[in-house]
Parts: C-alpha cells; structure tokens; sequence
C-alpha cells in the first residue's frame, strides 16, 4: 500500500494505517532531528512530538506532496522552535560544561574513526541551521533539492546554494580539525 493511501486511511482515524507510517519513519526522524539538534533525548521526544502532529493533523495533510515532505517539514519547524527556545534560556552552569566534556571524551572513544566522527559532529553544530537543515536533508537524509525546497518552502536555487556553501563550511570546519584547528593555506 503506497503513503497516500495510508494517508487517506489515517485521515479516516484507521490507527494501524498511522502505524505503519510511524514504522516507515520514526528512526529516519529521530536521527535527522538529531543531526538537526544535537541532542538525542530531545531529538526523541520531538520526534514523538512529530507523530504526534501526524495523527491529529491529518485531515490538513494534502496529497500534493508526498508523505515523507509533510512529516519532515513538521520535525523541522518543531526543531526550529526548539532551538529558538534554547537559545532564550543559553545561560548554562560550570557542571554542565563540565559534564558536556566528560560526555565528548566518551564519543572520542567510539569506533570507527572517533576523531572523524567527532570532528563531523562539531561542524555539523557549528553550522548556521540555514545551511545545517539543508545539508542534513539532502546528504543523509537522501532528499532531492526540489523535495527539500518543498520541505523548507523555499525557492530550489536557494536551497542549492545553501547545500554548496554548507558543504563548503563543513569541508573547511573538517580541513582545520584534521590540520590541528589552522587554516589550509
């Protein structure tokens, strides 16, 4: 059974419909909002959040786009509010610091290559979410420029550009890192 027909199943309050698209994607949304966010508690309980959304606004779900651009343009706009959220309440303590270093030993210490995966992770965050959402759409979440454009609702050039100079970032934040933190000359 294709996504819109699931859709339309759902739209008619049939639960084992809904979830059968929770199962297609709740661990494609919990890892994008992670990558989005940084954080994977939070990025679970908006996920959750997403689903949520899903189910009762299912009746203003129109079959224009599919199935999967309406879900993530719902976790993206839970992740921005989140982030604007966070960011009026940034004032952090010396133990979370603390604790947020004790955290970062830890994932140095992971397989396969910790430092990459380290180093990827920081410019990944480091990134403006402009640029951050977009890179994440389309290089690990595998969306089309014209699907993410429809996402972000934003023009297809607009986002292209934001890819390249995102990955431009990245490519330079991965260059210093590898480099010991100096600029390639």
């Amino acid at each position: 059974m294709d996504e819109q027909e699931l859709m339309r199943q759902v739209q008619r309050g049939d639960e084992m419909a809904f979830g059968q698209i929770v199962n297609a994607y709740k661990d494609r949304i919990v890892n994008y909002l992670y990558q989005f966010l940084g954080d994977y508690q939070k990025a679970v309980e908006l996920s959750q959040e997403t689903f949520l959304r899903v189910y009762f606004k299912a009746n203003q779900y129109r079959p224009i786009a599919p199935v999967s651009s309406w879900i993530y343009a719902i976790a993206t706009n839970l992740a921005r509010t989140e982030m604007k959220r966070a960011r009026r309440a940034s004032l952090v303590s010396l133990e979370e610091i603390a604790a947020h270093e004790v955290e970062e030993r830890a994932y140095s210490e992971d397989p396969p290559d910790p430092g990459l995966l380290k180093n990827l992770r920081q410019a990944l965050h480091s990134l403006h979410p402009r640029y951050r959402v977009p890179v994440i759409l389309k290089d690990m979440e595998g969306f089309s420029q014209e699907e993410i454009a429809e996402i972000l609702k934003k023009p297809v050039g607009t986002i292209k550009a934001r890819i390249s100079r995102g990955r431009q970032f990245l490519k330079k934040k991965l260059a210093e890192a590898r480099d010991g933190g100096k600029a390639p000359v």
